[in-house]
């Protein structure tokens, strides 16, 4: 191990206290403490471990038998896609939020052929709220690769791997979870678990660390109980070992922490100044601009015409990028602020290219109006979103919307409102049209253009 991680560094000196973190990740648990920390983890588990629906099975008999041979096999590739789907939600996600979701998805979807034959707008509707909608997509497109491949449930770390979206986490989860293969799993809660035991102050997210993290959870990894073992050292992290309040005094392995020990030898030292604080990269600003287009029939006044006289304009995003593939109202996203002349310039340019909507040509406005402003948060993007309500009426009617020949259009549908309230939307546009609804209920603003005046979308 020494050879190796001299051999990973030799490219330039390291510093007095680049080789003691070092020498302190080599320092493996001994035989002892590898035996008494899987005992006491396992029959802490085994009494303490929370009842969620990924983790519940029916185990089939053992026999020799062909047909409960198949059916233990079948049962084995279907607790692997039970805890695939799982482990994907749960990434960025807390446990509560996804045990809703967890459930719906395996009531619509029970097995990976179930999965294979969706449409990846039916699982972005199913996921809509998860965030990170990404993880959605690569568990649709393994789903059709492991069918179409015809081959079984991969069980193996390097074949699960080969599946889009499953990194060595995942795979390591299923492959121990569900195959019962003797192999490590690295996660925030195990890095954090593993940080305190051995009292390690490295970065958590240097390569060499995550690399030598990987090393002492294999070390650990019980044979005869891997998945288990592998859940409880994930459990002790998320309930007891917590990043600012472990409760110590009830953890099954306080007696192998070195962290607690120094925290008792040393009083400036705290369990919680292990793993090292990471700080997090700054979140970048940018700005969008939202049109929530409402198709009219009628060219009166809106008070005239029920929810069922319009339809909403909703388009889909790019299948690549941010939110691939969901389905958005008319936004332009800007790298600076700019004020509402500019916003809708912005936006009359996109409705004219892309749908041909070109007031007084072929439509009338009925209503401008600006309805407001929120900020929303990505993980790396904190984004301010300016809303607006367009009211058209189509001089040829809603069939003509988007005839012309020659369009570039995007990707598009009209709806009415309960089927936009039905939708599966992302919680940004969802708090869009749920703006937009208040305000109308509530009336308009100063910042409407009326239909009695003289139609005009461009500012320009």
């Amino acid at each position: 191990m020494a050879k190796n991680a001299k051999g990973r560094n030799t490219r330039r000196p390291m510093s007095i206290k680049q080789e003691e973190e070092i020498a302190d990740m080599e320092d493996l648990f001994s035989e002892g403490d590898t035996h008494k920390i899987r005992s006491s983890l396992l029959d802490w588990y085994d009494e303490n471990q929370r009842d969620l629906p990924w983790r519940r099975r029916t185990t089939a008999p053992k026999s020799g038998n062909v047909k409960n041979f198949k059916k233990e096999e079948e049962e084995d590739e279907n607790r692997a896609y039970g805890v695939w789907v799982s482990e994907v939600m749960l990434q960025q996600t807390r446990v509560q939020t996804v045990i809703d979701y967890y459930n719906r998805w395996m009531q619509k979807w029970p097995t990976l052929h179930h999965l294979s034959q969706a449409s990846l707008e039916e699982v972005n509707q199913m996921w809509a709220g998860l965030g990170y909608y990404r993880r959605a997509r690569f568990l649709l497109e393994g789903a059709k690769m492991i069918v179409a491949g015809g081959s079984e449930f991969p069980n193996t770390v390097s074949a699960l791997r080969k599946v889009p979206g499953i990194g060595d986490y995942t795979a390591g989860a299923i492959a121990s979870i569900a195959f019962k293969q003797v192999v490590p799993v690295v996660d925030g809660n195990v890095v954090r678990v593993l940080a305190r035991l051995k009292a390690i102050s490295a970065n958590p997210k240097d390569k060499f660390t995550v690399k030598n993290f990987w090393k002492l959870a294999a070390q650990l990894v019980d044979p005869l109980r891997p998945g288990d073992f592998n859940q409880s050292l994930m459990e002790l992290g998320a309930t007891l070992c917590t990043p600012l309040n472990p409760n110590c005094t009830s953890c099954p392995v306080s007696s192998q922490c070195r962290a607690l020990r120094n925290s008792r030898n040393d009083e400036s030292v705290m369990v919680t100044d292990y793993p090292m604080k990471v700080v997090k990269a700054k979140q970048r600003n940018d700005f969008s601009t939202v049109c929530v287009v409402e198709i009219s029939a009628v060219s009166q006044d809106r008070s005239q015409q029920s929810k069922s006289d319009s339809r909403f304009l909703l388009v889909k995003r790019p299948d690549e990028g941010l939110l691939a593939g969901l389905w958005e109202f008319p936004c332009v996203t800007l790298d600076e602020e700019a004020d509402l002349s500019m916003r809708r310039k912005l936006i009359d340019q996109l409705l004219k290219k892309s749908f041909r909507l070109d007031p007084p040509k072929n439509c009338s406005i009925m209503s401008r109006e600006l309805v407001g402003e929120f900020v929303h948060v990505f993980s790396h993007i904190r984004r301010k979103i300016y809303v607006e309500l367009l009211v058209l009426h189509l001089k040829g009617g809603m069939h003509d919307l988007f005839k012309e020949d020659g369009v570039k259009t995007m990707d598009w549908k009209l709806l009415d409102s309960e089927s936009v309230s039905s939708m599966g939307l992302t919680s940004a546009v969802r708090k869009v049209y749920s703006m937009v609804q208040k305000f109308k209920q509530n009336g308009s603003s100063n910042n409407s253009i009326r239909s009695r005046k003289r139609p005009k979308c461009s500012q320009t």
